[in-house]
């Protein structure tokens, strides 16, 4: 009886192959491309472009791990695609306090302040009321826009710098 035994490393046959189809690497993707019609190497090329990391040439982006903090908030107004008119900080675009909102249609809006009468469960503070009371239920038309309200609102609220 002969008994045979696994021996270490690669089997003899195994290493000729591996070593033929190394040499002729060459041949074999003339052949593979010759067969798909550019498919291959196509193909080759797509998984190489989808392992390289992202290039930053001409994109926006936005670190959301380190936030910028910085001890004297930057406020400005802004109107956001929802409608509503809030003091935003320039540095770190948290919110810092709602205004109001434009209410209406497409016929007519006004700018509604952020009141409890006007249905807000967080008013604004009566020092803001005092300052831009005046605009609560201001209509906006062609020659008074939502960027002209921001603008007004910005000059009662925000301090001019010197």
């Amino acid at each position: 009886m002969d008994i045979f035994s696994k021996r270490d490393g690669p089997r003899l046959e195994d290493v000729k192959a591996k070593r033929l189809l190394s040499e002729n690497v060459g041949t074999i993707r003339k052949l593979a491309d010759q067969i798909s019609g550019g498919g291959y190497s196509q193909m080759r090329a797509n998984e190489a472009r989808r392992k390289e990391a992202p290039k930053p040439d001409g994109l926006i982006i936005h670190d959301l791990k380190a936030r910028n903090r910085v001890d004297v908030p930057e406020p400005y107004v802004k109107v956001s695609l929802n409608n509503r008119v809030v003091l935003v900080d320039k540095s770190s675009g948290l919110q810092l306090q709602m205004l109001g909102e434009i209410r209406g249609n497409f016929m007519s809006k006004r700018f509604v302040l952020c009141t409890k009468e006007n249905g807000f469960f967080s008013p604004v503070d009566p020092e803001t009321r005092d300052l831009i009371g005046h605009l609560d239920q201001a209509e906006l038309t062609e020659s008074f826009s939502d960027v002209d309200l921001a603008a007004e609102l910005e000059s009662l609220l925000v301090p001019a710098e010197d």
